[in-house]
């Protein structure tokens, strides 16, 4: 990576803040934004302090005039005032810084959901029913298992077999027969 760029670590914060501090501006004005009153227009005021803090007026550093925002577009047009030169809600912040920050909050936002919807599928996904793997291992050892009891009792009956044969095996009557044969 060039020393002169930056990492995402730190685009990433720079943007935090950038967000942050949007939102601390729009919200610490302490009063609503009010619209002009009906009978006054945008174009009668003459700097940007006076014209932002209403919702349908917008500032042009580059003309130097507050105008009607166009309502009918989300952004102005370049031919009314270029974005960055236009301002609206605050004069400290561009039309390009504002779209830039909710661009970036929002994609925020919706991959932080996207992220907590695929935890959450993939986990109750897996503790809800155990994968192929699980059950093919547990079917194995299952059937270890059962081969290793088959063995034990086969096992066990030819030892029986064999202590019947020389006479090792007790009788069930008698438990102390062995001791009265000698």
């Amino acid at each position: 990576m060039s020393p002169l760029l930056p990492d995402r670590a730190s685009l990433t914060a720079s943007a935090l803040c950038a967000a942050v501090l949007l939102l601390a501006s729009l919200a610490g004005h302490g009063e609503c934004q009010a619209t002009a009153p009906p009978g006054v227009g945008c174009s009668t005021y003459k700097n940007c302090d006076g014209c932002v803090p209403h919702a349908k007026c917008l500032w042009c550093f580059a003309t130097n005039n507050c105008t009607d925002y166009p309502v009918t577009w989300l952004l102005p047009p370049a031919s009314l005032c270029p974005l960055s030169q236009a301002r609206w809600g605050v004069c400290w912040l561009n039309f390009e810084a504002l779209i830039i920050a909710l661009a970036v909050v929002a994609g925020t936002i919706l991959i932080s959901i996207m992220f907590c919807c695929c935890c959450c599928c993939c986990k109750t996904r897996r503790s809800g029913r155990p994968d192929r793997d699980e059950e093919r291992f547990v079917r194995r050892r299952e059937e270890i298992r059962q081969r290793a009891e088959e063995r034990k009792v086969e096992r066990q009956t030819r030892h029986d077999e064999i202590r019947r044969k020389y006479g090792l095996m007790g009788d069930s009557d008698h438990p102390y027969s062995k001791f009265e044969n000698e």
